[in-house]
């Protein structure tokens, strides 16, 4: 399922505003609702993690619902992760830089018992798939649109600079808003912390008022960098446009969109 409003703004206003009836769609569809009765009436009959890895249909399954997908093939790797210790800071999830492979660990934990899933865990995964095929679907159509809610979603387990700076999604939210440089990839990290900071409290993420903010911010620029042509009135405030100073520009920006 894709919603296209036009313009990276409007839907991911409509989207958000809209996010249970959204979700409740996509759950529907017929392609997600046979993945989802496949999951719900199988996950139960795996008892190892071997079991678990082996079967293609389930874990592929769970490996969208982490947003994992792009490491399914990783058989070996992935039942190291699940078979590592997510109590031990020693352990080889907790040496991965991506905090998605111990949630996926802690989540199917159980597997290593031998023991099953509880009710609860059945649940977290398919709403887990269905948001992020959902966002998914979003991106196929318009990366802004994908951006803006995974960066709404993971905004308050932000708790630093350097969770910003280590996630190219919700990086790349911030370097749109705030005009961060390409090149200040070349800086330590330090540096780059210290850049962050200067410019943004990161306790921000902690309040949906902020982030919400943040994203409209987010979504106007991106349309006004990517999506000129789609709207008419974006075209005001292209920054290519020699009738319209940069400055100006940027104060535009600071309007509530439409007016």
């Amino acid at each position: 399922m894709t919603i296209s409003l036009g313009s990276t703004y409007a839907t991911y206003s409509y989207m958000a505003k809209n996010s249970e009836k959204v979700l409740a769609q996509e759950a529907a569809d017929p392609i997600n609702a046979r993945e989802t009765a496949y999951y719900k009436a199988n996950i139960e009959k795996v008892k190892t993690v071997d079991d678990f890895v082996n079967n293609y249909q389930l874990f592929n399954y769970a490996m969208k619902a982490y947003g994992l997908s792009d490491m399914a093939y990783a058989k070996a790797y992935m039942k190291k992760v699940l078979n590592s210790d997510v109590n031990s800071s020693t352990s080889f999830v907790n040496k991965l830089s991506d905090d998605k492979f111990k949630s996926f660990a802690k989540q199917f934990a159980y597997l290593k018992n031998g023991t099953l899933p509880y009710s609860t865990d059945i649940t977290t995964v398919v709403n887990k798939f269905t948001q992020q095929t959902m966002e998914e679907n979003a991106g196929a159509d318009d990366q802004g649109v994908q951006l803006a809610l995974y960066f709404k979603r993971n905004a308050s387990t932000t708790t630093s600079a350097y969770s910003l700076l280590g996630d190219a999604a919700l990086w790349q939210v911030m370097k749109t808003v705030y005009g961060f440089p390409d090149e200040m990839a070349n800086a330590d990290i330090a540096t780059q912390k210290k850049a962050v900071d200067a410019k943004f409290n990161v306790k921000d993420l902690q309040d949906p008022e902020k982030v919400d903010k943040l994203l409209k911010r987010f979504t106007v620029m991106w349309d006004v960098q990517n999506n000129t042509s789609s709207d008419p009135v974006l075209q005001l405030f292209d920054t290519s446009n020699s009738y319209v100073s940069t400055g100006v520009s940027s104060s535009l920006l600071d309007l509530k969109y439409g007016g």
